[in-house]
């Protein structure tokens, strides 16, 4: 009997130690988050009068090689990239297959950026380098500085800078054709660079966005920023580098024809399209055509508008721009007939006090008749109006003084437009109205230290699309009424020769871009019904 309570008194005390026990899950422990670790290397970090074509870096841990060819920085740059190994597949060590020969006397490194990782976690071992040298010293200077935009407040990321040595065989052209003899890059998050392990001596400094990744300028492609004189190491001052976008010389490409009676004339370089002259004749009989020649909107391209009927099997066309001026001839063929005279409106029923009632027409006009044109309030009386009519970009523009909470009933009649193959339109009606001026805030602006003039200002939005500007020649106070409720950016211009735009810069011409200052600070916050008054210091 007392070994059965006994039993039961144990077993009652088991059930009560298991129904106390608290549940839970087996957890993996803390998340890894260490960086891998170098143990050793063949030859070691830092070596001297390496004469090899391998090395082996060892680490304490399994890791992963991502984006070498976009993060590894080798400087002196190689004309033929190493072999690296491992990839793809986790590994305690990386191999590196020299097959350049090296340079005597010459630092290298090998910037591996944000490439290496840990097998489990990915944490990055963050600029890992490798250095050696092929002399009997490392060399240890660096010269460092920041990387802007010349005209956006965005920089672009893997910029890549570079030092030309400057030497009896540089000059204007050796960006063009070889490669430098230190780089760096700022890859995907830094403004700031370093350039590392110089030598002493004379430079050039140059930033490219190097989109050929060839470590040469490509006005094309690449955007530039540079310094236009001699730079010695070693030096501690930091030099801020400008990117910009060239302009192309002027290139004219052989039109194509569209239809019965368009030809598209496209470009290479940078023009000012209305500036383009064409002329079209008869091929066979040099008989001169009569054109029109407009804006392709956002490409760089003309139209060329031709009349109907034309009997020709071929058409010369000679398209000029300043000193350029080409030839071509293009075999002309029947295609489906030509555009017909479409009108659409920009604003579509609401109108801001700030905007222009904007019209496009589908094809040219030639003429315009106002006293078929009526602009009418709610009360049926008529409003004054002035127009415009761009005719390159087949634009017109109609301006008149809005009242708040108003509408408005703008009526073409027919035959207020003509084009250029005599089609008239039908009749138009637009329908507008305008917001209570209770619904838009105003911006007042003081410039302060202004530098010199006629400058621009302008107001972004977080876009950095132009909603407003004002082009001053000394004014101090500038002030924006009826702007709508966001968030804004101010950006001034400085205009130095006066053509009211921004100007980019001229590697050859050795000339920098104008200059462009930003507001420091958050966006200026505009609500409805508010006044808001900021200083924009341009001196700092």
């Amino acid at each position: 009997m007392l070994k059965n309570r006994f039993l039961l008194y144990i077993l009652f005390i088991a059930l009560s130690l298991t129904g106390c026990a608290k549940r839970g899950s087996i957890t993996g422990g803390s998340m890894d988050t260490i960086a891998p670790v170098l143990v050793s290397s063949s030859p070691r970090n830092m070596s001297t009068q390496f004469n090899g074509t391998e090395i082996r870096v060892d680490f304490n841990e399994y890791i992963k090689i991502k984006d070498v060819n976009k993060q590894l920085i080798i400087s002196p740059p190689m004309e033929n990239q190493p072999l690296i190994t491992p990839t793809g597949s986790a590994s305690k060590y990386i191999r590196i297959k020299i097959k350049d020969t090296l340079q005597p006397n010459t630092t290298y490194s090998f910037n591996f950026g944000q490439s290496i990782t840990d097998n489990n976690e990915g944490n990055p071992y963050s600029q890992f380098k490798f250095v050696f040298s092929t002399g009997t010293y490392i060399d240890s200077l660096t010269l460092g500085g920041k990387i802007k935009d010349a005209f956006s407040q965005k920089t672009d990321n893997f910029v890549t800078l570079m030092l030309y040595e400057d030497n009896e065989t540089y000059n204007d052209s050796t960006v063009f054709k070889e490669r430098p003899r230190y780089v760096t890059n700022t890859l995907d998050s830094m403004t700031m660079y370093s350039l590392e392990n110089l030598k002493e001596g004379r430079y050039r400094l140059f930033a490219i966005k190097d989109d050929n990744n060839n470590y040469r300028y490509d006005p094309k492609s690449d955007k530039i920023a540079f310094l236009p004189y001699t730079i010695t190491v070693p030096n501690d001052t930091l030099y801020q580098l400008e990117l910009f976008k060239e302009k192309l010389p002027f290139n004219a490409k052989k039109p194509k024809q569209e239809n019965a009676n368009r030809l598209i004339a496209g470009y290479e370089g940078t023009a000012i399209g209305k500036d383009i002259k064409i002329k079209v004749a008869n091929a066979a009989t040099n008989e001169a055509i009569e054109t029109l020649t407009t804006n392709v909107k956002d490409k760089d391209s003309v139209q060329v508008w031709l009349p109907r009927n034309i009997t020709a099997d071929s058409l010369s066309v000679n398209m000029a721009y300043r000193d350029s001026i080409k030839d071509f001839v293009i075999k002309f063929k029947e295609m489906k007939a030509a555009d017909s005279l479409l009108v659409t409106a920009v604003q579509k029923g609401g109108l801001h006090f700030r905007e222009k009632f904007t019209l496009n027409t589908t094809t040219p006009l030639t003429a315009i008749d106002s006293t078929k044109i009526s602009l009418i309030r709610k009360d049926s009386t008529a409003v004054p109006y002035t127009y415009v009519y761009d005719d390159f970009k087949q634009e017109l523009v109609f301006d008149f003084e809005k009242e708040e909470d108003q509408k408005y009933a703008f009526t073409l009649m027919p035959g207020a437009l003509r084009d250029f193959y005599e089609k008239e339109n039908d009749t138009l009606t637009y329908n507008l109205s305008t917001r209570s001026l209770n619904d838009y805030g105003n911006l007042r602006i003081k410039l302060a230290n202004v530098n010199r003039f006629p400058l621009i200002l302008q107001v972004l939005n977080a876009s950095e699309e132009v909603k407003a500007e004002y082009y001053s020649e000394g004014e101090t106070q500038i002030n924006f009424d009826a702007m709508l409720p966001d968030q804004y950016i101010l950006r001034v211009i400085y205009d130095d020769n006066g053509n009211g735009e921004w100007d980019t810069g001229n590697y050859l011409e050795k000339k920098q871009p104008e200059q462009v200052i930003y507001r420091k600070g958050e966006p200026i916050k505009l609500l409805a019904l508010w006044d808001v008054n900021e200083e924009f210091n341009l001196g700092g």
